[in-house]
């Protein structure tokens, strides 16, 4: 039996464990939709969402403060003994109960356009935001397609090594009528149990290196681990499309990162906010100037009204006389007593009659503040410091990893073309040695270290395959910014 037709062309992978049984359908998936629902699932982007509301909402408040400013106030109170009258001023003994109202507002009329400023900086660092979502985005699309490729690298080795276990069971069972019929040793039996053994251990081992990869796609996704997932295979993996290395020379896929990767935009739209914001904390050293008005009025139930209702005269006292001209008058004081009536002013009349306005402008220098303005002004400026450099460092990274990519992408093709070189020296020399070991010409030893070259030169060549499937779609990833299968 040869084992090149499994590994060599990589088809459709029937089989995701060792154990499975396709009795019906199963709700498999594909890449485009584990992408579509990392997107909508995944917390590292659900959190640089959060980030760029937050963002969003200094952006609209920074807006918002340009409008002037509108204040209103009620006030109660109530006070008995001796008070001052709220409305009068005057010393009252009696129990009080007072009420006021007042509006007021403000406006800035000029501050050295520091509003204008802040709302460009927090402008930018909002656009900011919205390229470091960009950037989240990408990235999850791109990890879950390397888990996805992971996945299927696994089920490839396991279906592999389903392949080697079922051979030597086959092999086995054939050594085993020849033992009974005494045409070979007992220990050449001895020998392939072992090796199913070995065999065995290796294809447990490779079923748990799918569960574990599976378990790194639904982290991934954010996706219940007891709700299965199963990849959707490529028809044929060797089809899927792949630049050439000459079309993504890294020099080239640098030129077009530096302008579509969304960490370098970030960095630009960071810097833009710090000189604006730079630009904000300059203005806050020069004078501003405010305006500002407010109305009031009151009402309490010590402000009384007194109507006389009668008046009798009830004494009369002689004063003295006075000389006027030529003639002399007396002078007399007269007493009168009032009856009054006392009314408490009506709310109304007391809105009315209470009700004053005032205006006013303010001119604030600042003079000494504790340094606190020019600390902040050269802290901006560290910050706009600050903030190319890391672009510098971000930029450095990006160029060392776009050529590190490229520099691994030519080796893993290398090993591929030597993989696939070692799988048809191995697959002749299997050949070989079955004939020989059908023939009794070599023993159970030699016969399994050449069918374990063959199956290792199968491993090494389907993990070189993968290896430079990813290596080429990461390149491709560091030059569009997307990724497909």
């Amino acid at each position: 039996m040869k084992l090149s037709k499994y590994p060599g062309c990589i088809l459709a992978i029937f089989l995701l464990f060792a154990n499975t049984v396709a009795t019906k359908a199963q709700d498999t998936w594909s890449l485009q939709r584990s992408v579509d629902y990392a997107l909508a699932n995944n917390i590292d982007i659900r959190q640089q969402v959060v980030q760029k509301r937050l963002a969003e909402l200094t952006l609209h408040q920074s807006k918002m403060a340009r409008i002037p400013t509108l204040n209103g106030s009620l006030n109660g109170s109530y006070a008995s003994g001796r008070n001052i009258d709220p409305i009068s001023n005057s010393f009252v003994t009696s129990a009080v109960s007072s009420y006021s109202g007042a509006v007021s507002a403000g406006a800035n009329i000029f501050s050295f356009f520091y509003q204008q400023n802040t709302i460009a900086a927090n402008k930018y660092s909002y656009q900011a935001q919205d390229k470091l979502l960009e950037k989240a985005r990408n990235d999850v699309a791109f990890n879950i397609a390397t888990a996805f490729l992971q996945i299927l690298l696994n089920t490839e080795q396991v279906h592999i090594s389903e392949v080697q276990v079922k051979l030597t069971m086959d092999n086995l069972a054939n050594t085993k009528k020849l033992v009974i019929a005494g045409s070979v040793p007992e220990s050449n039996q001895a020998d392939l149990e072992a090796q199913l053994a070995t065999d065995s251990v290796n294809l447990v081992n490779a079923q748990n290196q799918v569960i574990q990869s599976t378990l790194q796609m639904k982290a991934l996704l954010n996706l219940s681990f007891d709700q299965p997932y199963v990849p959707q295979i490529p028809d044929n993996i060797a089809e899927i499309p792949l630049p050439r290395l000459d079309e993504v020379d890294p020099e080239m896929v640098y030129s077009a990162a530096r302008s579509n990767n969304p960490l370098i935009n970030a960095d630009q739209l960071l810097i833009k906010s710090n000189e604006r914001a730079y630009a904000a904390y300059k203005a806050q050293m020069y004078p501003s100037l405010t305006a500002s008005g407010q109305a009031y009025t009151g009402y309490a139930n010590s402000a009384k009204n007194a109507t006389p209702v009668s008046i009798k005269r009830v004494d009369t006292v002689h004063v003295g006389m006075v000389d006027v001209g030529s003639q002399t008058y007396e002078v007399k004081n007269l007493s009168y007593e009032y009856n009054m009536r006392v009314t408490t002013i009506p709310f109304g009349d007391q809105v009315s009659n209470n009700f004053k306005q005032s205006f006013g402008m303010s001119l604030s220098i600042p003079i000494l503040n504790g340094w606190t303005y020019r600390t902040n002004v050269q802290k901006a400026k560290l910050n706009i410091e600050a903030q190319k450099l890391t672009m510098e460092k971000d930029n450095q990274k990006l160029r060392q990893d776009i050529y590190t990519a490229h520099a691994n992408a030519v080796s893993a093709l290398q090993k591929y073309y030597a993989a696939s070189r070692g799988v048809d020296a191995s697959q002749k020399a299997y050949d070989f040695a079955t004939k020989r070991f059908d023939l009794g010409l070599m023993n159970t030893i030699d016969y399994i270290t050449t069918q374990s070259k063959l199956f290792n030169a199968q491993i090494n060549k389907v993990s070189a395959q993968y290896d430079y499937i990813f290596k080429m779609k990461l390149l491709e990833f560091y030059r569009d910014q997307k990724i497909a299968l």
